[in-house]
Parts: C-alpha cells; structure tokens; sequence
C-alpha cells in the first residue's frame, strides 16, 4: 500500500509578538522590533510553531516540507527532523514583511498542499498578498499558527496545539472541508493610542473544525451601561485593603477604573492599590517585579481581566505582559473575570480559552471559573487550553 506524501509549505514570522510582552502593542516595523529587543524580549514564534509540529512527528514519513532559511522555518524543521527543502533564503537576519511575501510566492512554485504560517494579523496579511499575487495561489488552504500580539483574523487556530491538531487531522485524512475566513488587522500607531481601527482585507481558505479555529474578533465596546455598571460595582465592591489589583485590557476593564474615577491604559495592563493607579501601561518584566515585592510583603496580588468577544480568549490576545510567570503568581483563584452575558453568549456554548504560551499552564488553568456578569450575578463557565 502506497503512503500518501503531503507537501507543507511553512513561513514563519521570528519576530511575531515580541512586542507584546513588553507593552508596545505590536510587532511591526524595524523599529518596534529593536525597541522591544533593546527591552529585553525574547522572540517565541518558533517555540509556538514547535508547539502545533510536535503533533505531527508520528507521521514524519507522510510529510515533507518546503521552507525558508534559518528562523523563517529551516532551522526549526531540522531541529524537529522533518525532511525539508529550502526555498527561500532570507538576504538579512532581521526579517521584514517583504522576506514572508517573497518567501510565500517562492514556496508555491512546489504546488504545495498546505501553506501553514505563523505571526499576527499583520503576517495573514502578508501571506493574502502573495496568495493574490499575479503568481499566488488564492485558492490555496492555509493554517495560521498564532504567534503575534494582535490576532483578530479567523485563519489562525485558537492555539499552536489546536493548530498541530488540524495537521495531525489532514495528514491522517479524517478533514476534507474548507471554509473561507476573513484576514483582518488593525492601525498599530491607533492601537497604542487606545483606539481599534479595525479593517477586513480579505479572506483565505482554511481546514478544520471550527473548534480548533478561532472567530474574528467581535469590536466595540458594550453597549449596555448598565450592565457594566452592575459589573463595576460588584468588582469595586469586593476590593480588598492594601491588595494589589492587576487591571487587564479590554474595554469591560475600561469601565472599572473610569467607575473608580482613574486613568486606564485601554489596550495595556495597569497596576492599581487603595483604587489609586501604582503604574501605568506595565510590561511584563515590570509586572512579575511588582508581583514579587507584594508578595514578599505578604499582601494579596488580584488579577481582573476580560475576554474578546467573538473568541473567548482571557490570555495570549493582546495582553501578553500577562506572563506566565505573573499568571501562575498570581493564582486562578484570584483571577477575577468580567464579562456581560451577552458577550459570553456571544461564544455560541464555546468555553473560554487560555494561549499563556505555555502549554503546562494552560492545562493548569483548565477547568470551571465564575465569571461576574452582574451585581452579585456569576456565570460558571469553562476554560480550556484547546
């Protein structure tokens, strides 16, 4: 019997989501890139796409790659021991958006059956324009590994191992549909002013159940004030003396602290005590310092925080100073989350997801929380890490 040998082409953007750690909202251009390396972040694009690969090694021999050089993709696969060839060699060591375009167009001359990519939306919007070149291959099916601090676009899975499980689906023969998901992005200079300049570019093709994939994010703010002043007041009400409350993004946040009569980062994470602001738009550096010097002092650390809307995501969109390391500081038990029910029904009976970027503490976090979605009104519901 004749193994079937699936050709999958692979990009990956190493510089997706290094500014999100570090608070600069975004990964793109040259200089948001050297600012967020001169603050110390680390890129983990190609950690996540690791992540989704793992899934697919059992069927190493069904498989073969056509790639770009060292970080755009060679250097993992060979780390992997996925047979690839290089098809693309990147003229510099600092990528830019033009290398994924050019890297892409090179790809399709192998009529790949896969194209998976990783980045943010800014990436998917790279990939759109090659697939839409006068060369491309619009009709192609991708998967987008999320990487990036903005991933509004639906051709990502929820997470890198949702990702790896759509391959491992693929490759095994148990996916045969497709469906069109729109490529979307946002302006990063109104991002990191506190506004969301949302606009669809496009749309591409992509396999899966919707489970593993992730709906475009839903705009806007709630509508209904007095729901969130119902949220508010019941958040304002349980604050503790001398604790320390981590405010996380979102505009259901954004409400609490103008309850509170206090200045807010909308898109950034800030630190509050006796409801006064401590600091303001934190990285995550600056987060895990406060944390460890709170609980050295023994006061209590809360962590209040909202989903986007349309996905279900508490972690990893958008609010990636929320490290790891703050989250498991913290504590699930003092994770106070926020959302009116019409949001949460908003999420069609999908439970809420966790991408930390760590896949042990996502399963950690896995379980039922409650959810405030009113004065002294909780909604249980579930969290998963897929």
């Amino acid at each position: 019997m004749t193994t079937t040998v699936y050709t999958l082409a692979l990009v990956i953007n190493p510089y997706a989501g290094i500014g999100g750690a570090v608070a600069l909202k975004g990964s793109d251009g040259a200089e948001t890139r050297q600012q967020a390396l001169a603050r110390g972040a680390v890129p983990k694009a190609n950690q996540r796409v690791a992540e989704a690969l793992t899934l697919l090694q059992p069927y190493r021999e069904q498989v073969r790659f056509v790639t770009a050089s060292g970080a755009m993709g060679a250097d993992l696969l060979t780390a992997l021991g996925f047979e690839h060839e290089v098809l693309y060699r990147a003229p510099h060591s600092q990528t830019e958006a033009d290398d994924t375009e050019r890297a892409v167009q090179s790809l399709l001359t192998a009529q790949p059956d896969l194209l998976i990519f990783a980045g943010g939306d800014g990436t998917a919007r790279d990939v759109y324009r090659a697939l839409n070149s006068p060369a491309g291959q619009p009709d192609l099916p991708v998967l987008g590994i999320p990487a990036g601090v903005k991933i509004h676009s639906g051709v990502y899975a929820i997470t890198p191992v949702a990702a790896g499980k759509v391959l491992e689906q693929l490759v095994t023969g148990q996916l045969t549909t497709l469906r069109a998901a729109d490529v979307m992005d946002i302006d990063e200079t109104a991002f990191r002013a506190g506004t969301v300049r949302a606009r669809r570019y496009g749309e591409m093709q992509v396999p899966g159940e919707l489970e593993y994939l992730q709906a475009v994010k839903i705009g806007g703010k709630e509508s209904d004030e007095l729901v969130l002043a119902d949220i508010a007041a019941d958040v304002i009400e349980s604050m503790e003396d001398d604790a320390w409350y981590i405010m996380g993004s979102g505009s259901t946040v954004e409400f609490i602290m103008q309850e509170l009569g206090l200045p807010n980062t909308l898109l950034g994470v800030d630190l509050i005590r006796n409801q006064s602001v401590v600091a303001s738009d934190v990285t995550g550096a600056e987060l895990e310092q406060w944390v460890a010097q709170a609980q050295a002092q023994e006061q209590p650390v809360y962590l209040v925080l909202t989903l986007i809307g349309g996905q279900g995501h508490v972690f990893g969109r958008g609010n990636q100073q929320l490290t790891p390391a703050v989250i498991r500081a913290v504590g699930r038990e003092r994770f106070v989350v926020v959302a009116s029910k019409s949001k949460l029904q908003q999420l069609n009976g999908r439970p809420l997801r966790v991408d930390t970027g760590d896949a042990k503490l996502d399963q950690e976090l896995s379980g039922f929380i409650p959810v405030v979605t009113g004065y002294h009104d909780r909604t249980l519901m579930a969290i998963t890490a897929i």
